[in-house]
C-alpha cells in the first residue's frame, strides 16, 4: 500500500474533488485480488483525477474571465456616471474627486457616524412599529430547534433575539417577526400557532397598550400541510407578502387606536433578512412607502462562486439544487429598494456585496457625496452598506470573574464524585464519551455541514499526538436520530467523523452526542470553561460567527477561521487566534498553544471578557435605531391628508337606503337594462328618486365623449359629471375586484378586438349573477396610456365609468372614473396623485430616458435599437418603440447594466413585444392593486385577476399572489415573454406556482358561460386552503 502513497498526492494537489466518491473507489481497489484488475482501476482512477484537475483549471480560468470583465464592464460604468454626472467642470472635478480616494471610506464612516444623534432615552416618548421578516425554517421563541435542518440555524436565533432585544429599547413600542406558518404533522404544532408572544411592551406607566412588544407573526403561504426548504419557498413569496401586508394594515389601525391618536400607525422600518426575506421586504416597503432595511446572512453570488470553484456540480446542477439564480436575483431586488444595508462585517460588504450588480463601493461615495451637497443624483442611487455586529443575550450567562483563573471548584460541584442529579444533563451525555473528563475541553459547535469544515479538525486532533494526550474534543453537530435519513450532505459530514475517529481510536477522547435542546448550549460552554478548554471555529468561511461571541462571554478563549467576520471579532475582543481552515497543522498548533500556556490562556480569557459588552444586544440595538433613525423617512401623503374615515358618512346613508330599498333601479337610455349608481341617499318619496336618476342622465351630455358613451350593462356616465361625482372611489364600498389584465395586442402593438370582447364577456359573466355583481366592481390593467385606453373603450361603446380604476402605462399611472379625486378642473380625467408622489421614490425621467438610449445601441454599429414613443410617455413611464425584436437585450441583461449604473427602476417589454417601457421601482400592475388595498381597504384575496397565457414581461409578477386568478386559455397567441430572460437565468417556477388553488382557466371558446365556471372554480378551489 505504501507503494500507491502517490494517489493521495494527487487528492492534495486536486482540491474540490469528491472525496468521498474516490474515497469508496479506493476501497474497491485495495478489495481486488486480481493484480490486473486492480490496475485497471487504477488507471481509471488517474483518469478521473486527471479529468477533475483539468475541469477545475477550466473554472478557475472562466472564474478569472468573468471577474475581469466584470472589472471592465465597472470601468466602464464609472466613467460613464462621471460624465452624466458632472453637470459643469467644477461639478465634474468634485465627481472625479470623489472616484480616486478609496483609504478614505473608513474616515468618512467614522465622520458621517458621528453626525448622526445616539439613540437614547429622550426617545422613549415615540411609539415605533417595527417589521422584522424572516422567511425560512422553524422559528419559535423558546426551545428553538437549531441544527433541525439547514434552514433552521443561527439566523433563527438571530431574529429572535433581534425582536426581543427591539422591543425593549426606549421609543419601540410593537416588534413583529414576521415567518411563515407551517401546520405539517412532521413538526410541532406551534409551528402552526398564528402568532407567539416574546415579550411584553418595555413602556411604563400610563398609555400602554395591549397591542405593546415583540411578537412572532405567522403567515400562511404555500401548501399549508408541508414544511418547504427554502429553495421551494420561491414561488409563494407573493402569498406570504399580501398576507404580511393584511397583518400590517390591521395592526396599524389597532396601534394607531391605542397610541396614534386614531391615525395609524406605519412601520417605522421593514428589516429583511436573508434572500427570501429581502424580496419580501422590497415589496412590502413599496406597498406601504416605508423604509427597508436588510441583512443578508449568506450571499447567494458568494456561495455560487465557491460551489463552483470545488468543480463538483455545473451551473445549471447548483442552480436546480439550490435555486441560486433566482436567490440572487431575490437580493439584487432587495439591492434597489433597500435604504441600509446591514452587514457584519467590513469583509461581507468588500468581498461580497461587491459582487453584486446592484451595490458599486466607489459610485455608492460618488452618489453620496453629491447627496450631502444637495447636487441632484438623477434617479441614481446605491445603498448604505453599514456594520452593526450582532448582539448577543446574556440572560443565560453567569456573571463571570475577570481576574479570577476561570477554575469555578467554589462555585460549580466538582465532576468526580458528584452525582449524576447534581449536573447539568447535558454534562453526563458529554462525559460518557470520555475516558479522562478532567483534561481541557476542545468544544466545536455547529451543524454536520460540509462548509464547516469539522472533518479537519477532526483529522488535525488526530493527527497530532501532543494535543491528544493534553486535551479532549467535543463535537456538537445538530440533532439526529439516524444518520440515513439526514440530507446527503450532512450524513456525509458525520460518516466522514466516525470513520476519522475510528482510523486515529480516538475513542475515549472525542465526544459526539446525538441530541441537545438551546437551553443546554449556555451549559455546554460551561463545561468548557471550567475544564480550561478552548473553543474552535473551524469554518472554511464563516459570515460572521456568533458562537465565537458566545464561547467569549463564557470565558472560552477561541481559534477561529482567518476567512470572514471571526478576524472582526477577534480584533475587538483580542482573546484567541486565527488560521487557515485548510491547514490542519496550524489548526493544531493554535489549539495546542492555547491548551499548553496557562498564562496564554488566561489573559485570553480576561480579554474576552472584559470586551464582550461591544457585542451586547443593547449596544446593537442603539446602534441600529441611530442608523435607521438617518433613513429618509417616508409615509404616504394621504396618511395625513384623508381622515381615516373620509366619505364614511355618505357610504353609511347610502348603505342603509340600499338596505330600505331595492337594491337596484334599473332604466334604459337604448332599450336595455343599465345599472345606475346612486351616490346619494335616496328619497323614502318613490317619485322623487326617480326625478333625481333622470336629472343625473341629462346631466351626463355635459360629459366627454370618452366619459359619456352608454354600452350594454354599463353604468350611469352622470358618475363623472363635476355635480354628482363620488368625494371618493366606489372601491371603497366594493367587495369583489374584478381586474381585466389581458395583454391582447396586434402586430403593431395596439389593442386587438378581442381585448374588448374579453372585457364584454366579463362583464356579461359577473353580472349574470345578480348577488356578485351587487358588490363587484371592475378594473382594466394595461400598458397602453390613457388616451389609447379610452379610445378602445369608445369603439366597443363602453363606458369609462364602467370600471372603477384604470392601471395605465404599465402601472405608473391609476385613474378612477367617475370621482372628483381625478377629474381636473376642465372636466379631464387626470391621475391619482397620491399614487404619483408614492411611486416617484428614486425616480428620474430624463435619467431613465438617456440611460436606456445609451444601452439600446445595436453591437454591429447599425444605430439605435429604439425610439422614444412620445404618445405611450408620461411623466412616471418612458416609452420606446422596438425597431427590430432581434437585436434588443433581455430584461435580465438590462437590468444588470442599469444597477450597475445605480438606476433603480422597473423595465418591461410589452403590446406583443414593440414597446419597452421604464417606470419607477415603486410602481407595477402588480404593485398598483397592493396600492389599492393600502389606500382604499380593499383586500388583495378579494380580487380577481382575469388574464391570458401569454402577455408583456411583468405578467410573471402578477400570477401569483393571494388574489384568484383566471387564466383565459386561447385569447392570447403569443406576448413579451421571451425577452424576459437570457440562458443561465432562473426559471418561470421560480416565480410563479407550477399547480395553486388560487389559480383556474377556462376552457373552450370565450364565453361568459365559460368564465363564470371558471369563477366560480377558483373560489372553490381557494376557500379550501
Amino acid at each position: 500500500m505504501a507503494g500507491n502513497e502517490w494517489i493521495n498526492g494527487y487528492l492534495e494537489v486536486v482540491k474540490g474533488v469528491d472525496e468521498s466518491d474516490l474515497h469508496r473507489t479506493w476501497i474497491k481497489v485495495v478489495a481486488t485480488r486480481n493484480a490486473r484488475e486492480r490496475s485497471t482501476r487504477l488507471e481509471n482512477m488517474c483518469w478521473r483525477i486527471w479529468h477533475l484537475a483539468r475541469k477545475k483549471k477550466q473554472l478557475e480560468l472562466e472564474g478569472l474571465q468573468r471577474m475581469s470583465a466584470r472589472r471592465k464592464e465597472q470601468e466602464q460604468v464609472r466613467r460613464e456616471a462621471t460624465e452624466d454626472l458632472a453637470e459643469d467642470l467644477s461639478e465634474a472635478a468634485d465627481t472625479l474627486g470623489e472616484l480616486v480616494p478609496v483609504e478614505m471610506a473608513k474616515k468618512k464612516f467614522q465622520r458621517n457616524f458621528s453626525d448622526l444623534t445616539v439613540w437614547s432615552d429622550d426617545n422613549k416618548e415615540k411609539k415605533l412599529y417595527i417589521v422584522l421578516i424572516s422567511v425560512h425554517g422553524l422559528v419559535r421563541g423558546e426551545n428553538m430547534e437549531l441544527g433541525r435542518d439547514s434552514d433552521t440555524g443561527g439566523q433563527v436565533k438571530y431574529v429572535v433575539e433581534l425582536a426581543r432585544a427591539l422591543s425593549m429599547m426606549p421609543g419601540v413600542y410593537r416588534v413583529d417577526l414576521f415567518t411563515r406558518q407551517v401546520s405539517s404533522p412532521d413538526v410541532d404544532w406551534s409551528y402552526g400557532e398564528p402568532t407567539e408572544m416574546l415579550t411584553t411592551s418595555s413602556i411604563d406607566g400610563e398609555g400602554m397598550g395591549e397591542s405593546g412588544g415583540a411578537y412572532i407573526v405567522r403567515i400562511p403561504c404555500g401548501p399549508r400541510d408541508k414544511y418547504l426548504k427554502k429553495e421551494a419557498l420561491w414561488p409563494y413569496l407573493q402569498e406570504f407578502v399580501d398576507g404580511a401586508l393584511g397583518h400590517i394594515l390591521n395592526m396599524s389601525k389597532a396601534l394607531g387606536e391605542q397610541v396614534g391618536n386614531g391615525r395609524p400607525v406605519l412601520p417605522y422600518v421593514i428589516h429583511g433578512h436573508y434572500a427570501d426575506a429581502g424580496d419580501v421586504a422590497a415589496l412590502l416597503s413599496g406597498a406601504l412607502n416605508v423604509p427597508m432595511v436588510l441583512t443578508g446572512h449568506s450571499l447567494g453570488r458568494n456561495k455560487l462562486e465557491q460551489l463552483l470553484k470545488q468543480g463538483r456540480m455545473s451551473k445549471e446542477d447548483i442552480d436546480s439544487t439550490y435555486k441560486i439564480m433566482r436567490r440572487i436575483e431575490g437580493e439584487e431586488l432587495a439591492l434597489d429598494a433597500s435604504e441600509l444595508v446591514i452587514t457584519s462585517t467590513r469583509q461581507e460588504i468588500d468581498e461580497q456585496w461587491g459582487l453584486y450588480d446592484g451595490f458599486d463601493v466607489k459610485l455608492e461615495k460618488v452618489l453620496r457625496a453629491r447627496a450631502r451637497r444637495g447636487v441632484s443624483c438623477h434617479g441614481r442611487f446605491m445603498p448604505r452598506m453599514v456594520v452593526i455586529p450582532p448582539g448577543m443575550d446574556f440572560s443565560n450567562v453567569f456573571p463571570e470573574d475577570i481576574d479570577g483563573d476561570g477554575d469555578g471548584k467554589d462555585d460549580i460541584i466538582s465532576l468526580e464524585g458528584a452525582s449524576p442529579k447534581s449536573m447539568p444533563p447535558i454534562w453526563a451525555e458529554v462525559m460518557r464519551f470520555l475516558t479522562n473528563p478532567h483534561k481541557p475541553m476542545i468544544l466545536a459547535l455547529s451543524r454536520p455541514d460540509p462548509k464547516k469544515n469539522i472533518t479537519t479538525l477532526v483529522k488535525a486532533f488526530g493527527e497530532c499526538r501532543p494535543l491528544r494526550e493534553l486535551a479532549n474534543l467535543t463535537l456538537i453537530m445538530g440533532n439526529r436520530d439516524d444518520i440515513d435519513e439526514m440530507s446527503a450532505g450532512n450524513a456525509s459530514v458525520l460518516t466522514t467523523v466516525l470513520k476519522l475517529i475510528d482510523k486515529y481510536d480516538l475513542y475515549g477522547s472525542v465526544a459526539f452526542p446525538k441530541h441537545h435542546n438551546q437551553a443546554d448550549v449556555p451549559e455546554i460552554y460551561r463545561l468548557a470553561a471550567k475544564m480550561k478548554g478552548v473553543f474552535i471555529n473551524p469554518a472554511l468561511v464563516e459570515p460572521f460567527g456568533l458562537t465565537l461571541i458566545e464561547a467569549a462571554a463564557h470565558g472560552l478563549p477561541i481559534v477561529a477561521t482567518k476567512n470572514g467576520g471571526p478576524v472582526d471579532i477577534t480584533t475587538a475582543l483580542n482573546n484567541g487566534l486565527l488560521v487557515d481552515p485548510h491547514d490542519q497543522n496550524a489548526i493544531a498548533d493554535a489549539l495546542l498553544k492555547l491548551v499548553a500556556d496557562k498564562n496564554l490562556w488566561q489573559e485570553c480569557r480576561r480579554n474576552g471578557l472584559r470586551n464582550i459588552h461591544l457585542y451586547s444586544w443593547p449596544e446593537h440595538c442603539r446602534t441600529y435605531l441611530t442608523r435607521i433613525a438617518g433613513c429618509r423617512l417616508r409615509n404616504p401623503r394621504w396618511l395625513k391628508d384623508t381622515p381615516a374615515d373620509a366619505g364614511a358618512d355618505e357610504e353609511e346613508l347610502l348603505e342603509d337606503s340600499m338596505d330600505a330599498q331595492d337594491l337596484s333601479l334599473r332604466l334604459s337610455i337604448d332599450g336595455e337594462k343599465n345599472s345606475l349608481c346612486i351616490n346619494e341617499p335616496l328619497s323614502s318619496d318613490p317619485q322623487d328618486q326617480v326625478q333625481k336618476i333622470m336629472n343625473k342622465i341629462k346631466q351626463s351630455s355635459a360629459l366627454p365623449p370618452s366619459l359619456s358613451s352608454v354600452s350594454e350593462g354599463g353604468k350611469n356616465a352622470a358618475e363623472a359629471a363635476g355635480s354628482v361625482v363620488n368625494k371618493y372611489p366606489v372601491l371603497r364600498r366594493r367587495r369583489r375586484l374584478f381586474v381585466i389584465a389581458v395583454d391582447c395586442y396586434q402586430d403593431d402593438g395596439r389593442a386587438s378586438k378581442k381585448m374588448l370582447q374579453v372585457i364584454q364577456e366579463v362583464f356579461r359573466a359577473v353580472r349574470s349573477d345578480s348577488q356578485m355583481s351587487k358588490i363587484s366592481g371592475f378594473a382594466l390593467s394595461t400598458a397602453m396610456p390613457l388616451s389609447e385606453t379610452l379610445q378602445l373603450l369608445q369603439l366597443g361603446k363602453i363606458q369609462a365609468t364602467d370600471f372603477d380604476a384604470l392601471i395605465c402605462g404599465s402601472g405608473s399611472e391609476v385613474y378612477y372614473p367617475g370621482t372628483s379625486h381625478c377629474i381636473d378642473a376642465e372636466g379631464k380625467l387626470r391621475p391619482d396623485q397620491d399614487y404619483l408622489l408614492h411611486i416617484s421614490h428614486r425616480w428620474s425621467h430624463d435619467g431613465a430616458r438617456q440611460t436606456i438610449a445609451k444601452l439600446m445601441v445595436a453591437q454591429d454599429g447599425s444605430g439605435d435599437v429604439v425610439e422614444q414613443d412620445v404618445a405611450s410617455s408620461n411623466e412616471h413611464c418612458v416609452s420606446f418603440l422596438i425597431k427590430d425584436t432581434k437585436k434588443v437585450k433581455t430584461i435580465d441583461e438590462m437590468r444588470e447594466r442599469l444597477r450597475m449604473r445605480g438606476l433603480r427602476c422597473h423595465i418591461m417589454y410589452c403590446r406583443n413585444s414593440t414597446r419597452l417601457q421604464v417606470i419607477p421601482l415603486l410602481a407595477s400592475r402588480s404593485q398598483a392593486l397592493r396600492y389599492l388595498f393600502v389606500r382604499w381597504g380593499l383586500s388583495v384575496g378579494n380580487m380577481y385577476l382575469i388574464t391570458g397565457e401569454h402577455g408583456d414581461t411583468d405578467q410573471e409578477e402578477m400570477l401569483s399572489g393571494l388574489h384568484k386568478t383566471v387564466i383565459l386559455r386561447g385569447v392570447t397567441e403569443k406576448g413579451s415573454e421571451a425577452l424576459l430572460r437570457s440562458s443561465g437565468s432562473y426559471h418561470r417556477t421560480d416565480v410563479v406556482p407550477s399547480e395553486s388553488p388560487l389559480v383556474s382557466y377556462t376552457a373552450g371558446d370565450l364565453k361568459a358561460d365559460e368564465i363564470m365556471r371558471a369563477l366560480k372554480q377558483v373560489s372553490k378551489t381557494s376557500s379550501g386552503m
